[in-house]
């Protein structure tokens, strides 16, 4: 155990943390629902699940995807949306850029260690999950404590 621990890529995870402890922050923030809360952390799950899955699985999913000339125009057409969300929400698509670059070289620094796949989508949605609930204490005790 203690040779994993060694092993761990501590800088890649310490950037993890703190990126998803300004969500946390920025969550509690926006006095989010229960229903949010879920559905964030569903998407932190799926996130980290899409990337540390073998990238052979992911291009069948998109063969799959685009194999017909509708399927094809819904992706199209959900890209533009994603491109007129980034354009009319800035700030919002940069937070999410930048987990999106914590995540990925977390990733990246677990593959270079060796670590397995299942193993690296564990340890990397638990500090996502950490850095959350972090940021949201720490709102807490700011509001509660400082002002």
């Amino acid at each position: 155990m203690p040779t994993i621990i060694k092993r761990l890529p501590w800088i890649s995870l310490a950037l993890l943390i703190l990126t998803y402890t300004n969500l946390g922050w920025v969550a509690y923030q926006a006095r989010y629902s229960l229903i949010n809360w879920v559905l964030l952390v569903i998407a932190i799950l799926f996130m980290t699940g899409s990337f540390t899955t073998p990238w052979s699985q992911i291009s069948d999913f998109f063969r799959i995807l685009l194999k017909s000339n509708l399927r094809y125009f819904g992706l199209t057409l959900l890209g533009a949306f994603l491109l007129f969300l980034i354009l009319a929400k800035f700030r919002i698509f940069l937070d999410i850029l930048v987990i999106i670059a914590a995540t990925m070289l977390a990733r990246l620094d677990f593959q270079g260690a060796g670590f397995k796949e299942r193993l690296a989508f564990g340890i990397i949605f638990i500090f996502s999950l950490v850095g959350l609930g972090l940021g949201v204490i720490l709102h807490i005790f700011v509001l509660k404590y400082v002002q």
